[in-house]
């Protein structure tokens, strides 16, 4: 290891989203382009964000996390199959999660256990209540660097934002 190289770490860009909302799925195109153009220096984090007006927004949130908890590099995966498919959450709601899940091999009995025992209501909280508290109102939502960018309107320009401060960031860190 080189000791003079600077110390470098990924830009942290939170998605707060909701799994049965339209705009996060229209949202997915600009998270993979981001994610294509810059790969590791970018993380990008799933924040929940359920809407009251979504019945099936809260179990998908807890879904989501059990995917991102049995691993096997099926969680982003997952999310993308789920919001891809927004109308069979609509109208299957919790046996269209755990179909989900096995459609990509994860543990499907794992997941309806997990949405019966709510192992995962405190983390969906948390972010709920964490979006509330520094003004995220709905979905998609970014926050970069401490700015909220607000996608739930109109999702124009929004991608063009982030990489203009991922890219200051970076030249910051000599990355």
């Amino acid at each position: 290891m080189n000791d003079s190289s600077p110390d470098r770490t990924a830009v942290v860009l939170d998605f707060w989203c909701e799994l049965q909302c339209p705009d996060c799925r229209s949202a997915l195109d600009d998270l993979r382009a981001l994610r294509a153009r810059y790969g590791d220096r970018l993380e990008l984090r799933l924040r929940h964000f359920p809407l009251e007006k979504h019945k099936h927004a809260f179990a998908a949130a807890q879904a989501a996390e059990e995917a991102l908890e049995q691993g096997q590099g099926q969680g982003w995966p997952y999310i993308e199959a789920v919001l891809g498919r927004v109308e069979e959450l609509d109208r299957q709601g919790e046996p269209f999660l755990i179909e989900a899940a096995r459609e990509l091999g994860l543990d499907a009995e794992e997941f309806d256990t997990a949405l019966i025992d709510g192992r995962h209501i405190l983390i969906v909280d948390a972010d709920q209540a964490e979006g509330k508290a520094i003004g995220v109102t709905g979905t998609p939502t970014y926050v970069i660097d401490g700015e909220r960018l607000d996608g739930g309107r109109s999702q124009e320009g929004l991608r063009e934002r982030v990489e203009e401060i991922v890219d200051r960031l970076l030249a910051e860190q000599g990355a």
